[in-house]
């Protein structure tokens, strides 16, 4: 035998609850009792008045909510808070007159081998 899968079990548990429930009104039926038939309505409401578990109303945020606020208000008060010197700012892109002189020169000493390299050359 093999073994029933879920959707096969769901559909037995389906059927098995209409026979309870044609069992139920065929009862009532033949003792006279129409009360036979509401416990399937009762079932039913019990399930919507079913509360989300870890729900929280609004009055009790609000009560969490004002009391952190709370706390924070007495951590500001109580530690002042010591103000940071900024820091000096530096310089950019500024080259005195001699280190441009000195980067030109160089340039120029670098320009003038590669001349003399290539006339040697041909």
């Amino acid at each position: 035998m093999s073994i029933p899968t879920l959707a096969q079990l769901k559909r037995s548990l389906n059927i098995s609850e209409q026979i309870e429930k044609l069992q139920a009104e065929l009862a009532a039926v033949f003792s006279g009792i129409s009360d036979a038939i509401s416990p399937a309505p009762a079932k039913a409401a019990a399930k919507k008045g079913k509360r989300k578990k870890g729900g929280i109303s609004a009055a009790g945020r609000a009560r969490i909510i004002a009391a952190q606020k709370a706390r924070w208000a007495k951590v500001k008060s109580a530690a002042p808070v010591a103000e940071v010197a900024p820091k000096p700012k530096r310089k950019e892109g500024k080259i005195s007159a001699e280190g441009r002189a000195n980067i030109i020169a160089a340039q120029k000493a670098r320009w003038a081998k590669v001349k003399a390299a290539s006339k040697g050359k041909k």
